[in-house]
């Protein structure tokens, strides 16, 4: 039997997985990680937290794969640009295999991810699928014929950026619009506050009693109750996911859309609609076609797994 580690890498942690050629998960640690750690520490952290899982199961792990924040250039290894931690051009790929003496294989975290469904979670009956991840902001990962689309050099795949209002509210990248102003957890919650504190009726009130205790359930709860305020949010929030998926789907046209994040939890009550407003507008209808809309279920182990499949190829 051969060993092998997913190494989910974020801003605040390091989660990695040990898993058997056929694909188990035997063991899951996770060690802490910060920006101040550097960028030496932060692989010496890496390479210690494969050799102590390896250790635990008392077996020799054949190679890593690394799921990692920023744009990625997988055909290298490297991390040619991450914001947060400041990197710029670092060979992780190269020096994680030094360090541990063998093969190690890196992709983003959000290619990994949806990597990770498209081989063991909701898009594994699915040879081309788009997961979206409905966070802080919007994440996305493009499988095409079972392998990752990264664009030249890593660079391509994010749809979080690709604008839906011309002239729209201000992205933190620059442009103005883009469709994570819209269709984030984060947007969300803007467009409940603000419609709060458009109807002081609202059984959102009620719900939360503070405004800065809304959270991302905070209009799904109130609309599910009746409340006439909180549907008009959750149909503009569909209204604009509905019309960026509609855009993925008419350039690529994947089997399926995977929605993740912890929006994604509503589950059917978001899922019923967005199927009704995207099939409505498709360019080419599903009897044709088949699409799928579904949620994503490997949760926060989704780019450990994607980051095993990297090295083995399934």
């Amino acid at each position: 039997m051969k060993y092998y580690v997913g190494i989910d890498f974020g801003g605040m942690s390091a989660k990695a997985g040990l898993f058997d050629e056929k694909g188990k998960m035997l063991l899951k640690d996770t060690v802490k990680t910060s920006r101040e750690d550097g960028y030496v520490t932060t692989v010496v952290k890496m390479a210690q937290l494969v050799r102590e899982l390896a250790a635990r199961q008392k077996v020799r792990v054949e190679a890593v794969g690394v799921g990692s924040p920023g744009v990625i250039d997988g055909s290298e290894g490297v991390v040619v640009r991450w914001s947060n931690y400041d990197w710029r051009d670092k060979p992780l790929g190269k020096d994680l295999s030094e360090k541990l003496g063998i093969p190690v294989s890196v992709a983003n975290d959000a290619n990994a991810a949806a990597l990770g469904e498209a081989k063991y979670g909701a898009g594994k009956n699915y040879q081309d699928s788009i997961l979206i991840t409905l966070g802080t902001g919007v994440g996305s990962g493009i499988v095409i014929g079972g392998k990752i689309f990264e664009g030249f050099h890593g660079a391509g795949g994010e749809a979080g950026h690709m604008v839906i209002e011309v002239g729209g509210i201000p992205c933190g990248c620059g442009r103005r619009g883009c469709f994570e102003q819209y269709a984030s957890a984060s947007a969300l919650l803007r467009e409940t506050k603000r419609a709060m504190f458009e109807n002081k009726d609202s059984l959102m009130w009620s719900l939360v009693g503070d405004v800065e205790k809304v959270d991302g359930k905070t209009a799904f709860d109130a609309a599910k109750a009746g409340d006439a305020a909180a549907q008009k949010v959750i149909k503009n929030y569909i209204m604009y996911l509905g019309e960026g998926i509609l855009n993925l789907v008419g350039i690529l046209r994947p089997q399926a859309i995977l929605l993740g994040g912890g929006i994604s939890n509503q589950g059917e009550f978001l899922l019923q609609p967005l199927r009704k407003y995207v099939s409505e507008r498709l360019y080419v209808d599903c009897e044709r076609v088949p699409l799928v809309l579904l949620r994503a279920t490997l949760g926060n182990d989704a780019g450990i797994y994607g980051a095993y499949a990297l090295v083995v190829g399934r």
